[in-house]
């Protein structure tokens, strides 16, 4: 697709950029995003009624084992040119944040440095009973273990619904939102709130904000520009554009 002329100068004279990612970047690695239909053993259940704190109360084993199988998937995948092309603009950006709602890991294994991950990573761990951070060198497929500090129950350290984001990756997020000239909006369907409040507060403090999807969404016509094209194409299309064969 064309690249706006206005679009491809920002990117090229930027110095402060920030940058949000949802599920549609990770399912272009073949990830599963959180509420597409579920296979096998796991056709039969909601996510959404597996992803609380209530439903770890009443069955931590069934939760337990249900992120150990969306673990299993994302060992599967791999970065995808998209998240390669958002490590490589880091390094040429002098103030860059990139805040995904990816629980995956994805952006640090393609390179990303100063990631902030609003709802956990999957491969964290910590207590359910006593918070503290729990370290498993191999993470047992059937059961949560015991917490080595308090004995109650390890939990993948994950957003679930009824809980508030960590507070110093919103505040982190907010103030990347606030300071940068370029806001890119990629792969995220405008509705998960506060995340999808991100690009409105960009906007709003100055800067130019773009939205990256494969259709339109929830921010459709309240950002600057909204360009609808996968991102793994996108992206790194837009890198040499803006930097030319030296892009990589």
């Amino acid at each position: 697709m064309q690249i706006p002329d206005t679009l491809i100068e920002r990117m090229r004279t930027a110095r402060r950029v920030a940058v949000l990612t949802g599920a549609g970047v990770s399912a272009e690695s073949g990830v599963p995003t959180f509420r597409d239909a579920q296979t096998g053993l796991w056709a039969r259940y909601d996510p959404a009624e597996l992803a609380s704190p209530d439903a770890f109360r009443a069955n931590p084993k069934l939760v337990w084992q249900w992120y150990a199988y969306r673990r299993a998937l994302v060992e599967a995948a791999a970065p995808n040119p998209g998240h390669l092309a958002l490590a490589d603009l880091e390094r040429r950006i002098e103030d860059f944040t990139l805040i995904t709602q990816n629980v995956d890991g994805l952006h640090r294994r393609a390179g990303s440095q100063n990631v902030v991950e609003l709802h956990g990573n999957l491969f964290r761990y910590r207590c359910f009973h006593c918070a503290a951070p729990v370290e498993l060198t191999i993470a047992p497929q059937d059961a949560p273990p015991p917490c080595p500090q308090c004995g109650g129950l390890v939990r993948p350290d994950v957003v679930w619904f009824g809980e508030w984001l960590p507070s110093q990756a919103w505040q982190t997020a907010v103030a990347a939102a606030e300071r940068c000239e370029l806001f890119l909006c990629i792969g995220t369907s405008g509705v998960v709130r506060p995340a999808a409040d991100l690009p409105l507060i960009a906007r709003s403090s100055g800067a130019y904000a773009v939205e990256i999807n494969i259709a339109p969404g929830a921010l459709d016509d309240r950002l600057d520009l909204h360009l609808y094209a996968p991102s793994g194409q996108l992206l790194p299309a837009l890198m040499t554009a803006a930097f030319g064969d030296a892009a990589r």
